[in-house]
């Protein structure tokens, strides 16, 4: 390797230092922490496994490993800066375990593929002059790559290990705001708002009569605040009550093909169950004037007046049913609008 390529390399190296040195003085510690250790991590394993031809080198290799170091974490850097201008996913702890992961898994998918690229550039244009098999190519890519990417998942494995006790505290802690803002939300729940259900003013607001009507001649007439859930099922029908307890019915083949929804409410003695034959796009309609009651999954929707109290891990999010206990799962497409409701 020349001088006038070496002095450039180190001046380049000390001068991405000094700029994230800069950037970690903007409270940023922890993210740099963790790219440093990271990058560390990459140049110790091609270190003792010289991938690239490093072998051949002599004291050069060292300087090889440190550009390679820089080149780590330049890229680290750029994936940072795509993710919060581009994707719009800052480093933040106080959005969730669900937001936490979501980063890091999006994280990894840009970072990977963009380091092996910077690398296999570095490859081509310093590393070719005594090792010909580092010139530019989709098979040196493509080692690249794969080296990598193995790296990183070993890396992603030991940050996640690391951090597990962080991130079960955040859920722990998210989980607890959640339930402390929907016990306020049912102390002062929101009022319906237009004109699209038969509602009775002679009682108050939750307490109103509402009949919900399906695709046939079959309807439902419940209190708003005795409704639990509904839920769409399969082809049957099925009636629950803590009166009385029967069979399931077989509807004909004729009609198993019509959508049905199961209807959960509290009645005089108990939580009673009701088919009715109709759509949740239906129902959903039905009840939109009702911001209490809320699509929380394709199959589901929920009173959160009548939650009793909502679950969370890092694999799903529930709400847990008073009165018949049930677990009601929430979607990922629908916990970030559940969040809003909460406020």
């Amino acid at each position: 390797m020349s001088g006038s390529k070496f002095f450039t390399l180190h001046s380049s190296f000390f001068i991405f230092i000094t700029t994230f040195a800069r950037y970690m003085n903007k409270g940023h510690k922890e993210t740099i922490s963790t790219r440093v250790v990271s990058c560390a991590f990459m140049v110790l394993a091609i270190a003792i496994f010289k991938p690239f031809g490093l072998g051949v080198w002599q004291w050069q290799a060292y300087v090889h490993l440190l550009a390679i170091f820089a080149l780590g974490l330049f890229s680290c850097f750029l994936t940072e800066v795509i993710l919060r201008y581009v994707i719009r996913m800052p480093r933040s702890y106080d959005r969730g375990i669900s937001y936490i992961i979501s980063r890091n898994l999006r994280f990894q998918c840009i970072n990977t593929p963009l380091v092996a690229l910077i690398i296999c550039l570095y490859r081509h244009f310093v590393m070719s002059e005594m090792v010909e098999g580092n010139k530019l190519s989709l098979s040196n890519y493509l080692e690249t790559l794969v080296i990598i990417a193995f790296l990183s998942f070993a890396i992603g494995l030991f940050w996640r290990f690391k951090f597990r006790s962080r991130y079960l505290a955040a859920e722990l802690e998210e989980t607890r705001l959640m339930n402390e803002q929907l016990k306020k939300l049912q102390a002062h729940p929101n009022p319906p708002q237009g004109k699209d259900v038969k509602i009775d003013n002679s009682n108050d607001s939750l307490l109103s009569q509402i009949t919900l009507e399906g695709t046939t001649n079959e309807h439902v007439s419940l209190s708003i605040s005795d409704l639990l859930y509904i839920e769409a099922v399969g082809n049957y029908v099925k009636i629950v009550s803590k009166r009385e307890k029967s069979e399931p019915d077989l509807i004909s083949e004729r009609e198993q093909s019509r959508p049905t929804v199961k209807v959960c409410q509290l009645t005089d003695n108990g939580v009673h169950t009701t088919m009715l034959r109709a759509t949740m796009k239906q129902m959903e309609d039905a009840l939109q004037a009702y911001p209490m009651i809320v699509r929380c999954h394709r199959a589901f929707m929920v009173n959160l007046g009548q939650v009793e109290q909502i679950s969370s891990n890092s694999r799903a999010m529930q709400l847990v049913m008073r009165h018949c206990h049930d677990a009601i799962p929430v979607s990922r497409s629908h916990v970030n609008k559940l969040k809003e409701l909460l406020g």
